[in-house]
C-alpha cells in the first residue's frame, strides 16, 4: 500500500507529487483542501506535519526526505527528457548539493509562513518577522541564480533535481497566493526560464498550483476556484 496524505496548496506537497509521476508511482490520494485537525495530523506523525507517506510498513514525513526515500528506492523512471536524477545529492558534489537544497527549502518554510501568517490577519508591512522572511525570499533567489550555470540546466546538469523541483513548487505557490509580495523573477533570468522549461513538463501539468486565498473551498476540474456562498 502507498498513499500520501497532503493538503492541496502546500508547495512540499507539490514537489513530492511531482517527482512519485516523474517515477511512475501509483499511490493513494488523501487530499485535503484545508490542513487536517491536529488530531488526524497526530495519527500520521508526531510532528504533525504533512505531506505524509506510508509506503508499505514504512511511514515517512519531512517532504525532502521523503523526496530522498523515493529516488533511492525507486530508480525507474518515467521517459521524459530530461530525465530526473538518479539520486537527491550528487557523490562528488554531496555537501554542495545538501546546502542549496536545504537554502531552497529555508526558502519555502518563509514563504510558507508568510501565508499562513496573513490569513491571520498579519502581513508583510506590519510585522518585522515577516518583514525578514520577505526579504530573505530576495536573498535566496540572488544566490540560487549565481548556482546555475546556465539557463539550459538545472541545478544538476542533464537531469531534474529535487532543487528543481522543490524551487519551482516553492516560487509557484508564492505567486499563486495574494501575499503583497513581487518576486521580480526578471532579476533572476536563469531561474525564470528553468521554471518555465519545468511547467512544460508533464508532472508539472498533472500537478498545478492554483490560486487560493481564504474564500477558497475547492476546485473546478480545470482549477477555477470554487467560493463560499455568502
Amino acid at each position: 500500500m502507498r498513499a500520501l496524505l497532503f493538503t492541496t496548496g502546500s508547495p512540499f506537497a507539490r514537489a513530492v507529487r511531482i517527482v512519485l509521476d516523474e517515477i511512475g508511482l501509483d499511490y493513494d490520494r488523501r487530499e485535503e483542501i484545508t490542513t487536517p485537525s491536529a488530531a488526524q495530523r497526530a495519527e500520521a506523525t508526531p510532528t504533525l506535519q504533512v505531506p505524509t507517506l506510508w509506503d508499505g510498513d514504512l511511514t515517512l514525513w519531512e517532504s525532502g526526505t521523503i523526496a530522498e526515500y523515493l529516488l533511492a528506492t525507486y530508480p525507474q523512471r518515467t521517459v521524459t527528457e530530461p530525465p530526473l536524477a538518479p539520486l537527491a545529492f550528487r557523490e562528488d558534489a554531496v555537501w554542495q548539493d545538501k546546502l542549496t537544497f536545504a537554502t531552497i527549502q529555508t526558502f519555502g518554510t518563509a514563504a510558507t509562513t508568510i501565508s499562513q501568517m496573513t490569513w491571520t490577519g498579519v502581513s508583510v508591512g506590519t510585522n518585522t518577522h515577516l518583514d525578514r522572511s520577505a526579504e530573505k525570499l530576495a536573498h535566496i533567489l540572488g544566490w540560487l541564480e549565481e548556482r546555475l550555470d546556465s539557463p539550459d540546466q538545472g541545478f544538476q546538469p542533464g537531469v531534474v533535481s529535487l532543487h528543481d523541483i522543490f524551487l519551482a513548487a516553492h516560487v509557484r505557490f508564492v505567486q499563486a497566493r495574494p501575499l503583497g509580495l513581487d518576486l521580480q523573477l526578471d532579476r533572476f533570468p536563469r531561474i525564470a526560464t528553468l521554471l518555465e522549461r519545468l511547467d512544460a513538463r508533464p508532472s508539472f501539468r498533472a500537478n498545478p498550483i492554483w490560486w487560493w486565498d481564504p474564500g477558497v473551498t475547492g476546485y473546478q476540474p480545470d482549477g477555477t476556484p470554487i467560493r463560499a456562498e455568502t
